[in-house]
Protein backbone atom coordinates (compact mmCIF):
# COMPACT_ATOMS: atom_id res chain seq x y z
CA UNK A 1 0.00 0.00 0.00
CA UNK A 2 1.55 3.21 -1.11
CA UNK A 3 1.32 6.35 0.88
CA UNK A 4 -0.06 9.42 -0.76
CA UNK A 5 1.89 12.43 0.33
CA UNK A 6 0.21 15.72 -0.29
CA UNK A 7 2.69 18.43 -1.16
CA UNK A 8 2.25 21.66 0.67
CA UNK A 9 1.36 24.52 -1.60
CA UNK A 10 3.19 27.65 -0.57
CA UNK A 11 1.59 30.89 -1.65
CA UNK A 12 4.13 33.69 -1.71
CA UNK A 13 2.47 36.92 -0.63
CA UNK A 14 2.87 40.03 -2.73
CA UNK A 15 5.57 42.47 -1.70
CA UNK A 16 4.54 45.42 0.47
CA UNK A 17 6.86 47.71 -1.48
CA UNK A 18 7.35 48.15 -5.20
CA UNK A 19 8.95 50.25 -7.89
CA UNK A 20 6.55 51.71 -10.41
CA UNK A 21 8.59 51.82 -13.63
CA UNK A 22 7.56 53.75 -16.73
CA UNK A 23 8.30 52.00 -20.02
CA UNK A 24 7.28 55.14 -21.89
CA UNK A 25 9.78 57.30 -19.98
CA UNK A 26 12.62 54.79 -20.38
CA UNK A 27 12.11 54.51 -24.14
CA UNK A 28 11.62 58.26 -24.55
CA UNK A 29 14.86 58.93 -22.69
CA UNK A 30 16.76 56.48 -24.89
CA UNK A 31 15.29 57.99 -28.05
CA UNK A 32 16.28 61.52 -27.02
CA UNK A 33 19.82 60.38 -26.21
CA UNK A 34 19.99 58.49 -29.51
CA UNK A 35 18.92 61.57 -31.44
CA UNK A 36 21.58 63.75 -29.79
CA UNK A 37 24.26 61.44 -31.17
CA UNK A 38 23.38 62.07 -34.79
CA UNK A 39 24.28 59.06 -36.92
CA UNK A 40 25.88 57.16 -34.02
CA UNK A 41 24.19 54.06 -32.67
CA UNK A 42 22.94 54.37 -29.10
CA UNK A 43 23.54 51.55 -26.65
CA UNK A 44 22.60 51.16 -23.00
CA UNK A 45 24.53 50.47 -19.81
CA UNK A 46 22.49 47.93 -17.82
CA UNK A 47 25.10 47.10 -15.20
CA UNK A 48 24.20 47.02 -11.48
CA UNK A 49 20.91 45.34 -12.40
CA UNK A 50 19.92 48.10 -14.78
CA UNK A 51 20.94 50.83 -12.32
CA UNK A 52 18.60 49.29 -9.77
CA UNK A 53 15.52 49.09 -12.02
CA UNK A 54 15.98 45.48 -13.12
CA UNK A 55 18.27 44.66 -16.04
CA UNK A 56 15.93 42.14 -17.64
CA UNK A 57 13.08 44.61 -17.91
CA UNK A 58 15.32 47.41 -19.17
CA UNK A 59 16.83 45.11 -21.81
CA UNK A 60 13.41 43.95 -22.98
CA UNK A 61 11.93 47.41 -23.42
CA UNK A 62 15.00 49.04 -24.97
CA UNK A 63 15.60 46.15 -27.37
CA UNK A 64 11.99 46.46 -28.54
CA UNK A 65 12.62 50.19 -29.08
CA UNK A 66 15.64 49.45 -31.27
CA UNK A 67 18.66 49.39 -28.95
CA UNK A 68 21.18 46.76 -30.02
CA UNK A 69 24.24 47.26 -27.78
CA UNK A 70 24.23 46.58 -24.05
CA UNK A 71 26.92 46.86 -21.38
CA UNK A 72 27.39 45.15 -18.02
CA UNK A 73 30.27 45.29 -15.54
CA UNK A 74 31.10 41.66 -14.74
CA UNK A 75 30.76 38.15 -16.10
CA UNK A 76 28.30 37.31 -13.32
CA UNK A 77 26.05 40.04 -14.72
CA UNK A 78 26.64 38.75 -18.24
CA UNK A 79 25.59 35.22 -17.25
CA UNK A 80 22.36 36.63 -15.86
CA UNK A 81 21.62 38.55 -19.08
CA UNK A 82 22.72 36.10 -21.77
CA UNK A 83 19.73 33.71 -21.47
CA UNK A 84 17.38 36.59 -22.37
CA UNK A 85 19.65 38.25 -24.95
CA UNK A 86 18.04 37.78 -28.34
CA UNK A 87 19.98 37.18 -31.54
CA UNK A 88 21.11 40.44 -33.09
CA UNK A 89 21.87 42.05 -29.73
CA UNK A 90 25.39 42.49 -28.39
CA UNK A 91 26.67 42.45 -24.82
CA UNK A 92 29.99 43.84 -23.62
CA UNK A 93 31.59 43.18 -20.23
CA UNK A 94 33.28 46.38 -19.15
CA UNK A 95 35.67 44.96 -16.55
CA UNK A 96 37.41 42.72 -19.05
CA UNK A 97 38.69 39.23 -18.24
CA UNK A 98 40.46 38.00 -15.16
CA UNK A 99 42.10 34.59 -15.32
CA UNK A 100 39.12 33.10 -13.49
CA UNK A 101 36.73 34.59 -16.07
CA UNK A 102 38.36 33.00 -19.08
CA UNK A 103 36.42 29.73 -19.31
CA UNK A 104 33.11 31.58 -19.21
CA UNK A 105 34.29 34.35 -21.52
CA UNK A 106 35.63 32.01 -24.20
CA UNK A 107 32.37 30.05 -24.27
CA UNK A 108 30.21 33.17 -24.32
CA UNK A 109 28.91 35.38 -27.10
CA UNK A 110 29.43 38.39 -24.82
CA UNK A 111 32.57 40.39 -25.59
CA UNK A 112 35.18 41.32 -22.99
CA UNK A 113 36.36 44.91 -22.90
CA UNK A 114 40.12 44.40 -22.59
CA UNK A 115 41.54 46.99 -20.20
CA UNK A 116 45.22 46.14 -19.81
CA UNK A 117 48.20 44.62 -21.58
CA UNK A 118 47.79 41.58 -19.33
CA UNK A 119 44.18 41.09 -20.41
CA UNK A 120 45.15 41.52 -24.05
CA UNK A 121 47.88 38.87 -23.71
CA UNK A 122 45.49 36.54 -21.87
CA UNK A 123 42.87 36.86 -24.60
CA UNK A 124 45.38 36.37 -27.42
CA UNK A 125 47.01 33.34 -25.83
CA UNK A 126 43.63 31.67 -25.39
CA UNK A 127 42.66 32.31 -29.00
CA UNK A 128 39.74 34.52 -28.00
CA UNK A 129 37.48 35.93 -30.70
CA UNK A 130 35.78 39.30 -31.00
CA UNK A 131 36.50 41.74 -28.18
CA UNK A 132 36.34 45.41 -27.28
CA UNK A 133 39.27 47.45 -26.01
CA UNK A 134 39.32 50.32 -23.51
CA UNK A 135 41.92 53.05 -24.03
CA UNK A 136 42.70 55.37 -21.12
CA UNK A 137 42.58 58.99 -22.26
CA UNK A 138 42.99 60.65 -18.88
CA UNK A 139 40.64 59.11 -16.33
CA UNK A 140 43.31 56.77 -14.92
CA UNK A 141 40.80 54.14 -13.90
CA UNK A 142 40.44 51.31 -16.43
CA UNK A 143 42.03 51.18 -19.85
CA UNK A 144 45.34 50.81 -21.67
CA UNK A 145 47.48 53.93 -21.45
CA UNK A 146 48.60 55.32 -24.79
CA UNK A 147 51.80 56.70 -23.23
CA UNK A 148 54.62 54.53 -24.45
CA UNK A 149 52.20 51.94 -25.73
CA UNK A 150 53.52 49.63 -28.40
CA UNK A 151 51.10 49.84 -31.33
CA UNK A 152 51.66 46.15 -31.96
CA UNK A 153 50.04 45.33 -28.61
CA UNK A 154 46.63 45.17 -30.26
CA UNK A 155 47.78 43.37 -33.39
CA UNK A 156 45.87 40.18 -34.01
CA UNK A 157 42.83 41.21 -31.99
CA UNK A 158 39.39 41.20 -33.58
CA UNK A 159 38.30 44.53 -32.11
CA UNK A 160 34.64 45.31 -32.44
CA UNK A 161 34.60 48.55 -30.41
CA UNK A 162 37.53 50.67 -29.30
CA UNK A 163 36.34 52.87 -26.44
CA UNK A 164 37.36 55.29 -23.74
CA UNK A 165 35.51 56.91 -20.84
CA UNK A 166 35.05 60.60 -20.03
CA UNK A 167 36.04 61.69 -16.54
CA UNK A 168 34.35 65.10 -16.26
CA UNK A 169 31.62 65.22 -18.90
CA UNK A 170 29.00 66.26 -16.34
CA UNK A 171 30.69 69.66 -16.01
CA UNK A 172 32.54 72.23 -18.10
CA UNK A 173 36.09 70.98 -17.70
CA UNK A 174 39.21 71.31 -19.80
CA UNK A 175 39.76 67.54 -19.60
CA UNK A 176 36.75 66.94 -21.86
CA UNK A 177 38.50 68.52 -24.84
CA UNK A 178 41.78 66.79 -24.03
CA UNK A 179 40.10 63.39 -23.89
CA UNK A 180 38.29 64.06 -27.16
CA UNK A 181 41.60 64.93 -28.83
CA UNK A 182 43.39 61.89 -27.43
CA UNK A 183 40.59 59.54 -28.44
CA UNK A 184 40.71 61.01 -31.95
CA UNK A 185 44.40 60.09 -32.03
CA UNK A 186 43.59 56.57 -30.81
CA UNK A 187 41.10 56.19 -33.62
CA UNK A 188 43.84 56.99 -36.13
CA UNK A 189 46.28 54.53 -34.56
CA UNK A 190 44.12 51.49 -33.86
CA UNK A 191 41.75 49.76 -36.26
CA UNK A 192 38.33 48.72 -34.99
CA UNK A 193 34.86 48.28 -36.42
CA UNK A 194 33.48 51.02 -34.19
CA UNK A 195 34.62 53.75 -31.82
CA UNK A 196 32.84 54.86 -28.64
CA UNK A 197 33.54 57.64 -26.13
CA UNK A 198 30.34 59.26 -24.83
CA UNK A 199 28.33 58.31 -21.76
CA UNK A 200 25.09 60.16 -20.86
CA UNK A 201 26.85 63.42 -20.07
CA UNK A 202 29.22 63.00 -23.00
CA UNK A 203 26.28 62.75 -25.38
CA UNK A 204 25.17 66.18 -24.15
CA UNK A 205 28.56 67.66 -25.07
CA UNK A 206 27.63 67.41 -28.74
CA UNK A 207 27.95 65.12 -31.76
CA UNK A 208 31.75 65.42 -31.88
CA UNK A 209 31.84 63.12 -28.86
CA UNK A 210 29.46 60.52 -30.31
CA UNK A 211 31.74 58.72 -32.80
CA UNK A 212 30.05 55.44 -33.87
CA UNK A 213 28.37 54.33 -30.64
CA UNK A 214 27.24 56.08 -27.46
CA UNK A 215 26.87 54.35 -24.08
CA UNK A 216 24.31 56.15 -21.90
CA UNK A 217 23.51 54.98 -18.41
CA UNK A 218 22.26 57.48 -15.83
CA UNK A 219 20.06 59.55 -18.15
CA UNK A 220 18.26 56.46 -19.41
CA UNK A 221 16.89 55.99 -15.92
CA UNK A 222 15.80 59.57 -15.31
CA UNK A 223 19.04 61.04 -14.00
CA UNK A 224 20.07 64.56 -15.00
CA UNK A 225 23.58 64.00 -16.33
CA UNK A 226 23.88 67.64 -17.44
CA UNK A 227 21.62 70.68 -17.67
CA UNK A 228 20.82 69.78 -21.29
CA UNK A 229 18.81 66.84 -19.96
CA UNK A 230 16.33 69.09 -18.16
CA UNK A 231 12.99 69.08 -19.96
CA UNK A 232 14.11 66.17 -22.14
CA UNK A 233 14.76 63.35 -19.68
CA UNK A 234 11.75 62.00 -17.78
CA UNK A 235 11.69 60.19 -14.42
CA UNK A 236 11.40 56.44 -14.81
CA UNK A 237 11.11 55.13 -11.25
CA UNK A 238 8.73 55.85 -8.38
CA UNK A 239 9.21 53.88 -5.16
CA UNK A 240 5.88 52.92 -3.58
CA UNK A 241 5.20 51.58 -0.10
CA UNK A 242 2.18 50.06 1.59
CA UNK A 243 0.62 51.39 4.79
CA UNK A 244 1.02 48.83 7.59
CA UNK A 245 -0.59 50.74 10.42
CA UNK A 246 -2.31 54.02 11.14
CA UNK A 247 -2.37 55.70 14.56
CA UNK A 248 -3.10 58.96 16.37
CA UNK A 249 -0.12 60.76 17.88
CA UNK A 250 -0.96 63.19 20.65
CA UNK A 251 0.73 66.55 21.00
CA UNK A 252 3.97 66.19 22.93
CA UNK A 253 4.48 62.56 21.94
CA UNK A 254 7.50 61.51 19.91
CA UNK A 255 7.88 59.25 16.89
CA UNK A 256 10.59 56.70 16.18
CA UNK A 257 14.15 56.03 17.32
CA UNK A 258 15.85 58.84 19.17
CA UNK A 259 12.57 60.77 19.52
CA UNK A 260 13.81 63.16 16.82
CA UNK A 261 10.25 64.18 15.98
CA UNK A 262 7.87 65.51 18.63
CA UNK A 263 4.28 66.29 17.65
CA UNK A 264 3.26 69.89 18.27
CA UNK A 265 -0.40 68.93 18.04
CA UNK A 266 -2.64 65.87 17.84
CA UNK A 267 -1.95 64.33 14.44
CA UNK A 268 -2.57 61.25 12.34
CA UNK A 269 0.42 59.09 11.41
CA UNK A 270 0.95 55.99 9.32
CA UNK A 271 3.81 53.50 9.31
CA UNK A 272 4.80 52.33 5.84
CA UNK A 273 6.85 49.37 4.62
CA UNK A 274 10.10 50.91 3.39
CA UNK A 275 13.46 51.71 4.95
CA UNK A 276 17.15 52.18 4.45
CA UNK A 277 17.61 48.46 3.74
CA UNK A 278 15.61 49.18 0.58
CA UNK A 279 17.71 52.18 -0.43
CA UNK A 280 15.38 54.76 1.12
CA UNK A 281 18.24 56.19 3.11
CA UNK A 282 18.42 58.10 6.38
CA UNK A 283 18.82 61.37 4.50
CA UNK A 284 15.02 61.30 4.24
CA UNK A 285 14.60 61.32 8.03
CA UNK A 286 12.30 64.23 8.93
CA UNK A 287 12.69 65.53 5.38
CA UNK A 288 11.26 63.05 2.86
CA UNK A 289 7.77 63.20 1.40
CA UNK A 290 5.16 60.63 0.43
CA UNK A 291 2.27 61.38 -1.92
CA UNK A 292 -1.29 60.09 -1.77
CA UNK A 293 -4.09 61.31 -4.05
CA UNK A 294 -2.28 64.62 -4.47
CA UNK A 295 -1.68 65.13 -0.75
CA UNK A 296 1.91 65.64 0.45
CA UNK A 297 2.66 63.52 3.52
CA UNK A 298 5.92 64.43 5.31
CA UNK A 299 8.24 61.81 6.75
CA UNK A 300 8.35 62.22 10.54
CA UNK A 301 11.11 60.77 12.65
CA UNK A 302 14.04 58.68 11.53
CA UNK A 303 14.06 56.35 8.55
CA UNK A 304 14.75 52.90 9.97
CA UNK A 305 15.84 49.65 8.36
CA UNK A 306 12.38 48.53 7.26
CA UNK A 307 9.93 51.24 8.29
CA UNK A 308 9.11 54.90 7.84
CA UNK A 309 6.44 56.96 9.57
CA UNK A 310 4.57 59.70 7.72
CA UNK A 311 2.17 62.43 8.79
CA UNK A 312 -1.16 61.58 7.14
CA UNK A 313 -3.21 64.39 8.63
CA UNK A 314 -3.74 65.69 5.07
CA UNK A 315 -5.13 62.30 3.96
CA UNK A 316 -7.91 61.39 6.40
CA UNK A 317 -9.12 58.57 4.15
CA UNK A 318 -5.83 56.65 4.02
CA UNK A 319 -5.96 53.23 5.69
CA UNK A 320 -3.98 50.04 6.20
CA UNK A 321 -3.18 48.42 2.85
CA UNK A 322 -3.18 51.66 0.88
CA UNK A 323 -0.16 52.57 -1.23
CA UNK A 324 1.80 55.82 -1.18
CA UNK A 325 4.32 57.16 -3.70
CA UNK A 326 7.68 58.24 -2.33
CA UNK A 327 8.92 61.53 -3.78
CA UNK A 328 12.11 60.59 -5.66
CA UNK A 329 13.38 63.54 -7.70
CA UNK A 330 16.92 62.31 -8.32
CA UNK A 331 18.70 65.56 -9.16
CA UNK A 332 16.93 67.60 -6.47
CA UNK A 333 17.59 65.04 -3.73
CA UNK A 334 21.21 64.67 -4.84
CA UNK A 335 21.76 68.43 -4.81
CA UNK A 336 20.29 68.91 -1.32
CA UNK A 337 22.03 65.97 0.31
CA UNK A 338 25.44 65.72 -1.36
CA UNK A 339 24.67 62.24 -2.65
CA UNK A 340 24.99 61.10 -6.24
CA UNK A 341 22.02 60.23 -8.42
CA UNK A 342 23.81 56.97 -9.19
CA UNK A 343 23.79 56.00 -5.51
CA UNK A 344 20.08 56.74 -5.20
CA UNK A 345 19.23 54.51 -8.16
CA UNK A 346 21.61 51.62 -7.61
CA UNK A 347 20.80 51.51 -3.91
CA UNK A 348 17.19 50.45 -4.59
CA UNK A 349 17.01 47.05 -2.94
CA UNK A 350 15.83 43.63 -4.02
CA UNK A 351 12.79 43.63 -1.72
CA UNK A 352 10.98 45.91 -4.17
CA UNK A 353 8.68 44.28 -6.67
CA UNK A 354 9.52 45.90 -10.00
CA UNK A 355 6.39 46.71 -11.97
CA UNK A 356 6.66 48.03 -15.54
CA UNK A 357 3.72 49.97 -16.90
Amino acid sequence: MSEVIEAEVTVIPSSPLRLSLSTEALVSNWQWLRDQGGSAACGAAIKADGYGLGAHGVLKHLAYAGCRDFFVATWAEALDILPVLDDGLSLSVLHGVREEDMAVALASRARPVLNSAQQVARWKEAGGGACDVMIDTGMNRLGISMDGMDKSLLDGLEIDTLMSHLACADEEHHLNGIQLMLFGEAKKRFAAKRYSLANSAGICLGPDYAFDLTRPGLALYGGMARSECEGNIAPVVTPQAQVLQRRTVEGGESVGYGATFVADRTMEAATINIGYADGYTRIFSNSGTALYNGAMLPVIGRVTMDLVTIDVSAAPEIAEGEWVDMEFDLSFIAMLNDISQYELLTGLGNRFARIWT
